[in-house]
């Protein structure tokens, strides 16, 4: 055993030495293959060309234009979004860039928003790269036979196979005739199936053209996360134009859907080691020198301005101006303050109603208590139960029990932000009313027994209150008839005597 023991360890050694050289000749392939793998001329260089771009929230100009941009057909531009194709039937919208685009690489990022009521929408909503611009047409609201590359967002299942709502990407010579009936999988170069309709988040399309590589990433539209990309199709060996114009346009038919574009970023790719392209936006000297004139002349009469006012207002001379405006954290304290002062001073004044209401309450329903113990036994019944009534009536009258519930309303909404800062004092404010739940219930008891006490004894006799005496009328007919009678006797005398007075001064003249 022994001998056996022995030789089974030196068996075992050159096992082990054979899985060391194994691992470590798979782990050296495992990193030359991922050093060959990994891209050693690093990621392009990226920049954004704000000449082809729009975003908002000033994304069109008051005359309803978008800079460097135009659009036709029913689109609709606003300050933060561009309605290409409203929710309307037969719709159909487009915008274009205005200059034509030489970029050899470029990446373009578009955030937009397909939303409808139905379950299924339509037609769908289209990214453009063409030489000449499709202004209008038949395919997604653009021109058919266009020369470039179209990706297609459409909506709407035209087939009938089920494959909608789906993102088509479609190269095309200027020859070729969009299939509408097979809603363009005869001709797509890479297409894959996304909801992109009635989502909580924007759409957002990443499209880059990068060494004859056309890629095409999306972003769901379930989180906020703009970098949350995830693949939707690859096209190699793509050949675009080099210059173009790049375009958006959307359609509905007999469905439709909103088609709202929020943004559209564009970024021209170079690759590393090549000399990014000139800056087209450099300002030429004359423009340059023309805003430096401008701005001293504004900043001359900024100067008067102030001295003007200095010698307006000598009082505020010396003052710091940043002692004159406030600070975002000195205002947001200021506002605290305020606010905490004002609720103190409504909880002080309602308090002040709630004391005295509840003081009223307790002297009428002391007097009713009162009056009850000491005429129940002995006065008439129904003296007693009239003097209960009117007291009470008086105790729940109109103006006082609108004031008593707005007491109520304005108490719960004030102390609805300091539940716990005023937690003695609602536990006060509850312990009042019902004390006079309670009292008043005992009133409401009191009136109920001597209404079966009257009803018990019908023979004695009820007293009623005495009846007010008629009211004397102002005039009399007799006397009304003699003022008619003078009346008329004085006018008819005015009338005879305003004749002859006529009368003589015709004849004098």
């Amino acid at each position: 055993m022994a001998v056996s023991t022995a030789q089974r360890p030196a068996a075992a050694a050159p096992l082990f030495i054979l899985t060391f050289l194994s691992a470590f000749l798979f782990h050296c392939g495992a990193a030359d293959s991922s050093a060959g793998g990994s891209d050693p001329e690093g990621a392009p260089h990226r920049r954004f060309e704000y000449k082809y771009s729009f975003k908002g929230p000033h994304l069109s100009q008051p005359d309803g234009s978008i800079p460097f941009w135009i659009h036709t057909g029913n689109a609709i531009p606003s300050s933060d979004q561009v309605r290409v194709a409203p929710s309307l039937r037969s719709q159909k919208g487009s915008v274009w860039t205005k200059n034509r685009i030489n970029f050899k690489h470029w990446e373009a990022e578009v955030t937009f928003r397909v939303s409808g009521r139905g379950r299924m929408g339509a037609d769908g909503l289209a990214v453009w790269f063409t030489t000449t611009q499709g202004l209008d047409g038949p395919v997604y609201g653009a021109a058919d036979q266009w020369n470039g590359v179209g990706i297609f967002f459409d909506s709407f299942d035209n087939d009938g196979k089920k494959n909608n709502p789906a993102i088509i990407v479609v190269g095309n010579n200027g020859k070729l005739v969009y299939d509408h009936q097979n809603d363009g999988t005869t001709q797509a170069l890479g297409t894959c199936l996304r909801d992109f309709r009635n989502k909580p988040y924007p759409i957002r399309a990443k499209i880059t053209y990068y060494k004859q590589t056309l890629t095409v990433m999306i972003n769901n539209g379930f989180t906020p996360d703009k970098n949350d990309y995830e693949f939707c199709t690859k096209v190699d060996n793509m050949i675009v134009p080099l210059q173009g114009f790049f375009g958006i346009s959307a359609a509905t038919g007999g469905l439709a859907d909103d088609h709202d574009v929020l943004s559209f970023l564009l970024f021209s790719l170079t690759e590393p080691g090549e000399e990014p392209p000139p800056v087209e936006s450099e300002i030429p000297k004359e423009e340059k020198d023309k805003y430096q004139e401008e701005f001293q002349n504004f900043q001359q009469e900024l100067d008067k301005k102030k001295e003007e006012f200095q010698k307006e207002h000598p009082d505020v001379q010396g003052e710091p101006i940043e002692d004159v405006f406030e600070s975002v954290n000195d205002r947001e304290i200021r506002q605290v303050f305020e606010g905490q002062n004002q609720i103190h001073l409504e909880i002080k004044q309602l308090n002040r109603q709630l004391a005295m209401i509840l003081d009223e309450q307790r002297r009428y329903v002391s007097v009713i208590t009162d009056e009850i113990a000491k005429k129940g036994s002995q006065a008439d019944p129904g003296q007693v139960g009239r003097l209960a009534l009117l007291t009470l009536a008086h105790l729940l009258r109109a103006p006082r029990r609108s004031s008593f519930h707005e007491s109520v309303k304005q108490i719960g909404m004030a102390q609805q932000p300091h539940d716990q800062a005023g937690a003695a004092g609602g536990y006060e404010t509850v312990q009042h009313f019902n004390d006079i739940k309670e009292h008043l219930h005992v009133v409401k008891r009191d009136l109920e027994h001597l209404v079966q006490r009257n009803a018990q004894s019908p023979s004695e006799k009820v007293v009623k209150c005495p009846e007010p005496p008629p009211m004397p009328s102002c005039l009399s007919t007799v006397h009304f008839a003699i003022f008619i009678v003078v009346q008329s006797v004085l006018f008819f005398c005015y009338i005879m005597y305003k004749s002859q007075k006529e009368a003589a001064a015709k004849k004098g003249v």
